[in-house]
């Protein structure tokens, strides 16, 4: 028996029934005497990543007995997938697709998929890049006007999502995709950002002056970070002559999946004098209104 055949074998007596018909790979992960992450969170003998094609339905679980093992079983599509490796989302599901067996696929989508985060080569880098330092500016900006308001606690919780991902975007321009455990991959590799990190949360200092010290480092990198981590964004806006909506710029094929606040980013900017903004006529809802558009300076 031809190896393919024996894998389908194998498939068939373990997996088939798990299969729908737009299935395209499925993933197994499993270590033996180890809970994922802990009894408390996934205390599960075995994940199984069943991958399909299109687009609905986008996800769903399944808890199953299988041969005596607990399991989980995810499906997920590969748009969907992809969409989480950029935003970031289910971050523990992309380490089993990273480090998970590829029990079958129908082609070769799902082993390239896995390469594709493992080279982690433009355009994904790029577009990862730029989704983290949209997170990185709008919670940078969140946690600035709620200290000005004197919500203290809510500038706290929005610094320490800005330093994610600004630490994420310390990886990224290293070359590593940011895992689950980012910290620990940050670590050993960037100082200015994990000292930062011990300061907002182990210093003696007092809590305003902690988030206040993160803000004014953040505010430096954002500046320092702002035009190279919006290089997508540059590069379709100098893609023609005519100034762009935000509508377009939302919907263009290169953004429209990357999960960006794409307001912030663009008034920020414009505010930097990086790019122009311009007011053109004849907006169709409102006759004396003229709509706001975007290029390059």
């Amino acid at each position: 028996m031809l190896e393919g055949e024996v894998q389908q074998t194998k498939l068939s007596l373990m997996y088939d029934e798990l299969l729908q018909k737009n299935s395209i790979g499925v993933i197994s992960y499993r270590k033996p005497g180890e809970y994922f992450h802990g009894a408390m969170l996934y205390d599960f003998d075995e994940l199984i990543l069943i991958i399909g094609e299109g687009q609905q339905p986008a996800r769903f679980i399944q808890h199953l007995l299988i041969d005596g093992l607990r399991c989980q079983v995810l499906y997920a599509t590969l748009a969907c997938l992809k969409g989480w490796i950029i935003a970031g989302e289910q971050a523990n599901v992309i380490d089993y697709l990273l480090e998970g067996h590829i029990v079958w696929e129908r082609d070769d989508r799902v082993r390239l998929l896995r390469e594709e985060i493992v080279e982690f080569n433009d355009p994904l880098r790029e577009q990862k890049r730029f989704h983290e330092f949209s997170r990185f500016l709008v919670n940078y900006v969140h946690g600035k006007k709620a200290m000005r308001e004197g919500r203290t606690i809510d500038a706290y919780q929005s610094v320490l999502k800005a330093l994610d991902h600004w630490a994420s975007i310390e990886l990224i321009e290293r070359g590593i995709y940011p895992k689950v455990h980012l910290w620990l991959q940050v670590q050993p590799l960037d100082r200015t950002v994990y000292k930062l990190y011990n300061e907002l949360t182990l210093s003696t200092e007092t809590l305003e002056q902690r988030i206040e010290l993160v803000l004014l480092a953040c505010e430096f990198s954002v500046m320092s970070k702002m035009k190279e981590c919006s290089s997508p964004l540059f590069r379709i806006l100098g893609s023609r002559r005519e100034p762009w909506s935000i509508d377009e710029l939302i919907n263009h094929p290169e953004l429209k999946n990357l999960q960006l606040d794409l307001t912030v980013v663009l008034r920020k900017l414009v505010y930097r004098s990086l790019i122009k903004e311009s007011a053109t006529g004849n907006f169709r809802y409102h006759g004396h209104s003229r709509e706001l558009r975007y290029s390059l300076i």
